[in-house]
């Protein structure tokens, strides 16, 4: 059975492990720096927030992700980050993330959770199954013409998507 806990002191070893090799498969590039300053956050009780999955006490997914107000109606979660251990996959322990995220938010008044991913995610299969795919919604995101190429694609505050 797959258990959902906060993030905690002792689980940043396999946290950043996890999370290095999701930068990894998206081809994503930070600093040590910013794992160290995310870690912090993670660990704060406010923004963002940060889960582990464990199969037999061992962790084996992570998520990340914020509450904010919604402009015209209920109030949201955004998963920003889920990555799951590649030989733990296909074990429900994205799907279990995912209900904890959605009970989570609920419990503290943001009822919407939503998410990003690349159109040729493998993760879409789960995806079209627990959510609710807005067909011809596009991303577009906007930085400042003084940062390099190379800066917008690692810049630490860009979501990089879920992944399972």
């Amino acid at each position: 059975m797959v258990e959902i806990s906060p993030l905690t002191g002792p689980d940043r070893a396999r946290w950043e492990v996890l999370a290095r090799a999701g930068d990894t498969h998206f081809g994503t590039t930070r600093s040590d720096d910013d794992y160290e300053r995310t870690w912090h956050r993670l660990l704060d009780d406010g923004q963002p927030r940060g889960v582990a999955a464990r199969l037999d006490g061992t962790i084996v997914g992570i998520a990340h992700y914020v509450f904010h107000a919604g402009v015209w109606g209920s109030d949201r979660c955004y998963l920003a980050d889920l990555f799951v251990d590649p030989a733990a996959r296909r074990q429900g322990v994205a799907t279990a993330i995912i209900d904890w995220l959605v009970q989570d938010a609920d419990r503290h008044g943001f009822p919407r959770l939503y998410w990003n991913t690349l159109a040729d995610a493998p993760a879409r299969a789960l995806y079209d199954k627990v959510g609710t795919f807005n067909e011809g919604l596009i991303l577009y995101t906007q930085r400042p013409a003084s940062e390099s190429t190379e800066d917008q694609r690692s810049a630490s505050d860009e979501p990089s998507g879920p992944l399972v």
